[in-house]
């Protein structure tokens, strides 16, 4: 199995930043972690707001700092490839991040297109709906997207069921 990755931010494009990361390692672990915005980053997009439901008080009040976030990844996933479905607005706040905690990323995100064949690549979203249906995750989080994206890949494969599976959130 491989590791997945996913991030909810404030936005899209010029001035948005992660809010939440969310990692479903190969070894069924799953970790989540929302992010204490900086004093300089204001942009807030209401929808994108509206999708996640994380609200600016939350991040202040729950969010762990740049540098622990970014700690903490290195730690989950040091030496690894961890897959994303949105690889380049994923990459580019997972850049903010470790630019502004003044680290190095120490693992390689890669877009989960290159694990997919073309057959599997023209059913990705359709299967992927059909996990959602049969897990019943319904809340756009981080750490459930990426479970979501792990088991949508088994299931595209045939290597896994998709049981009910209980929401994670931060």
């Amino acid at each position: 199995m491989y590791n997945f990755i996913d991030l909810e931010a404030s936005g899209l494009g010029i001035g948005s930043y992660p809010v939440e990361v969310g990692v479903a390692m190969a070894d069924g672990k799953t970790h989540c972690t929302l992010v204490c915005p900086l004093q300089e980053w204001t942009h807030w997009d209401d929808q994108a707001h509206a999708l996640h439901g994380i609200n600016r008080d939350l991040l202040l009040i729950n969010g762990r700092s740049v540098l622990k976030v970014a700690l903490m990844l290195n730690e989950w996933l040091s030496g690894e490839v961890v897959y994303s479905d949105a690889w380049g607005n994923d990459s580019c706040w997972l850049s903010l991040l470790y630019e502004e905690a003044g680290i190095t990323q120490r693992f390689k995100v890669d877009s989960v297109r290159s694990l997919l064949s073309q057959t599997e690549a023209d059913r990705w979203h359709a299967v992927k709906n059909e996990v959602l249906k049969a897990t019943q995750i319904r809340r756009h989080r981080a750490s459930n997207d990426a479970l979501v994206l792990q088991k949508t890949l088994l299931a595209l494969r045939g290597e896994a069921q998709y049981p009910q599976t209980r929401e994670l959130a931060c």
